[in-house]
């Protein structure tokens, strides 16, 4: 048979109410690296969301350009490859903006369509490690990117420490 409802009186107040908070943050984070360790062994089969990505966070975080402006942001400080920028924007962001190969090659080659990045193979002679070089152009669409995505981070940071503060300091 159903459990009644309780009243909103019965809820837990003061100490209580934080600890229950820090305990369900810390089972989310648990599910959440389950996931993410479920879906680096197997490819996820479910539907993308609208905007093709299924997390509205870094959903939003790849819309706004963020993403491009991490890869040209590594690459200016010297010569790149692939898997070395996915490994540097995993630790810079701390997880939260994970990227694949699926994601990053594709990125890295239409930057390199654009004229923004060009490529050169470690070993001419044979496939290797392919290394990425801002051009000139790439250096005007980074100073652009870094000028026109600092309000849309600064608002993400501002959301999340008005969130933090409220669950955790109210």
């Amino acid at each position: 048979m159903p459990q009644p409802r309780k009243s909103r009186r019965s809820t837990p107040t003061g100490a209580s109410r934080r600890e229950a908070t820090r305990e369900a943050v810390a089972q989310a984070s648990k599910i959440a690296e389950a996931r993410e360790a479920a879906r680096s062994i197997q490819p996820s089969r479910q539907p993308r969301a609208r905007g093709g990505e299924r997390d509205p966070f870094t959903g939003e975080l790849r819309k706004r350009e963020v993403l491009p402006l991490l890869v040209l942001h590594f690459i200016s400080d010297g010569p790149s490859y692939g898997n070395q920028l996915m490994d540097r924007i995993s630790a810079v962001t701390a997880g939260v903006l994970s990227v694949n190969p699926n994601t990053m090659y594709p990125l890295l080659r239409q930057l390199e369509e654009r004229e923004l990045i060009e490529g050169s193979w470690e070993h001419p002679e044979r496939r290797s490690r392919r290394y990425y070089s801002l051009t000139d152009a790439g250096r005007q669409e980074y100073q652009r990117l870094v000028r026109d995505v600092r309000p849309f981070l600064d608002a993400v940071a501002s959301s999340i420490d008005m969130i933090v503060h409220e669950v955790y300091d109210g």
